[in-house]
């Protein structure tokens, strides 16, 4: 990868157009611009959360996931280009029952927050759905690998758990949500 990225201000973006990855250029607010952008955010986020102090098995997984997400990058910034693949959408679903196994079931709804970690990961939970609802519009006008939306929904669901798990695993408990009538 010697010298790939060594121009990084080309100027070539200025009349709102960015290139894709198999040289074709389209508009900065499309589709798949904001798939492929919503998708770069949720990977900040993840990078973010992995300053906060986790769980060392916790840390491993989100790294992992972040080289996932830079493969989804490609997938997206490729126009029929496949990079996500059943075994990664199969490797979180693994995570997510692992992580589940050491959790109480949950009787109510939760609120997001409890330690800086796991509100960390609740806001990067809210982001991958964004993430995946950007995904689902962009296949609304153009095909779409199934695993990309399969890992988004499958990582937006082990994000709640994640952010559950870092708080047990600091001793703060969930806080519930209370209806309105409850909570006079």
């Amino acid at each position: 990868m010697a010298n790939r990225l060594s121009v990084i201000a080309t100027r070539t973006g200025d009349d709102g157009t960015t290139g894709l990855g198999d040289g074709s250029r389209t508009s900065k607010d499309g589709p798949r611009i904001a798939a492929l952008g919503d998708v770069d955010e949720l990977n900040s986020v993840l990078g973010v959360l992995l300053a906060e102090t986790l769980p060392p098995e916790v840390s491993v997984d989100l790294i992992a996931i972040q080289h996932d997400l830079f493969d989804m990058g490609a997938e997206l910034c490729i126009p029929g280009h496949t990079a996500v693949s059943d075994a990664q959408v199969a490797r979180l679903d693994d995570r997510l029952a692992h992580y589940n196994a050491t959790l109480s079931p949950l009787r109510e709804f939760i609120l997001p927050g409890g330690t800086r970690a796991a509100a960390q990961a609740h806001v990067a939970r809210t982001v991958c759905r964004r993430a995946e609802r950007a995904v689902v519009a962009l296949a609304a006008e153009e095909p779409v690998n199934a695993p990309v939306r399969q890992y988004l929904n499958r990582l937006s669901d082990l994000m709640f758990v994640l952010a559950r798990c870092i708080n047990q695993h600091e001793g703060q408990k969930d806080t519930f949500w209370a209806s309105a009538q409850a909570r006079r």
